[in-house]
């Protein structure tokens, strides 16, 4: 009898509430305080930056189910389920007796998990009367979701895209301009705070905290505007739980548990995703294992040009460049770092959200750090066994998975390792180009 391969839900059994695990934490997030006063902030307070529901569930830490709006749940169904996938020709390429299982997010027309996200933070402005939205994008993922979202909404798109990434992944803003965005590269001299940069460094390739601080002078000095953030806040995780709550049921379906579960990690926004869904069941039990008696190890895969997890510290800092952001407190490399030109231009954030600092502190997960080339390597071997060639910041989260693999096969451990597929990689073969050719290097954080 052939193996099975993909599953998928019925559209019956798509959620209809997304995963707060914020409320079954048994230390929560300290929350979020006032720059100046360093008084906690209040719903009502990033009420004033972001639509206001999305600020009810960024500090919600009491109701453990969220409802799904039925108008964004009908979206989600144009594209989800997402596939779960047996990655039976990587596991025989690497000769291991892992079980290799990924959550193939690619699939939906904007080619990443952003998209998640993007419909509800869209559907709430509207609700509220926005007519205006803008953001930041590094890759280019979540400004092309963003996009499509507020257009699919009605409402007037602005992005700010990481001048470096810009200049790697054109395509990108040509997406987000296909759908009506206007598209600023970033450090700009539209803003106070782009001007500012530019000042003190004529040269910065811009990052995701410069092109945040330009998006949120530009949502609070413009009328009937709101910010929008594709990663890093409790509530865009929130919205990504749909991929782990889908994948809990998959997994059911191809009769196996995951002992392990891997996702690139940015600021937290896939991760959080699929990972928050599994970890509530050992926070629910308290003794750190599943109901099924199994100890998951969860493992966040960044950059080790990037690597806030593995060498960053944990205090409370700004999440932009300029410090229009509240404090949070999150294991940071500091606000004012500039990071390497990767070509993983999403993970290239300086901070980790404050849910995952959390739980990384107390010990529910782990951080891994991969060199630029070693995900390249990793994407080129899932390319040519699996046939889909992966974002770069997903190159992260296979060559984690490579090394569990292959951990595997030194010691016979038929392990199950789920791990997230975030995105494809159609639009970064300049990246690739650049792997093929010999050209990459593999930057080093000095701290």
């Amino acid at each position: 009898m052939e193996k099975q391969k993909r599953f998928l839900l019925p559209e019956s059994e798509l959620p209809r509430q997304w995963y707060n695990i914020q409320a079954d934490m048994i230390n929560k997030p300290l929350p979020p305080i006032h720059p100046q006063t360093k008084e906690p902030l209040s719903a009502d307070d990033l009420a004033h930056i972001f639509a206001a529901e999305c600020a009810r569930q960024e500090l919600d830490q009491t109701h453990s189910w969220i409802d799904i709006p039925d108008e964004v749940r009908e979206r989600y169904k144009a594209y989800r389920s997402t596939p779960l996938v047996r990655a039976y020709a990587l596991e025989q390429a690497l000769g291991t007796p892992a079980h290799i299982y990924f959550k193939n997010e690619s699939v939906n027309p904007l080619g990443s998990h952003k998209i998640n996200s993007a419909l509800p933070q869209c559907y709430y402005c509207k609700q509220e009367g926005v007519t205006n939205v803008t953001t930041e994008t590094g890759a280019g993922q979540w400004g092309a979701a963003l996009s499509y979202a507020a257009k699919t909404f009605g409402l007037e798109c602005a992005v700010y895209q990481v001048k470096i990434s810009m200049q790697q992944k054109p395509y990108r803003s040509s997406i987000m301009r296909t759908f009506g965005a206007t598209v600023e590269g970033s450090p700009s001299m539209s803003t106070r705070a782009g001007k500012d940069i530019i000042t003190r460094d004529p040269h910065h390739p811009g990052s995701l905290g410069t092109a945040i601080s330009e998006a949120i002078e530009l949502a609070t000095t413009t009328p009937n505007c709101k910010y929008t953030l594709g990663s890093v806040l409790n509530h865009v995780s929130l919205h990504q739980t749909v991929i782990g709550l889908e994948a809990e049921k998959q997994m059911e379906m191809a009769g196996e548990y995951p002992d392990t579960i891997i996702a690139c990690f940015g600021g937290g926004s896939n991760f959080g995703g699929l990972a928050f869904p599994f970890m509530r069941h050992q926070l629910q039990k308290g003794n750190g294992k599943s109901s099924n008696g199994k100890w998951i190890d969860f493992i966040a895969a960044e950059p080790s040009s990037c690597p806030k997890l593995t060498k960053g510290k944990f205090e409370y800092d700004f999440g932009d460049s300029a410090g229009y952001t509240p404090l949070l407190p999150m294991f940071t490399l500091g606000h004012d770092f500039k990071p390497a030109n990767i070509h993983a231009g999403g993970l290239r954030y300086h901070g980790a959200g404050t849910i995952v600092s959390q739980l990384l502190k107390d010990g529910y997960m782990r951080g891994v750090d991969i060199p630029q080339t070693e995900s390249f390597k990793a994407g080129l071997l899932f390319a040519q066994t699996e046939g889909i060639i992966p974002a770069p910041e997903s190159g992260h989260a296979i060559a984690a998975t490579i090394r569990e693999a292959l951990a595997c096969k030194k010691t016979g451990e038929e392990k199950v390792i789920l791990f997230n597929l975030s995105g494809h990689g159609l639009i970064d073969m300049t990246a690739y180009d650049s792997f093929l050719n010999g050209d990459l290097t593999d930057p080093v954080y000095e701290g």
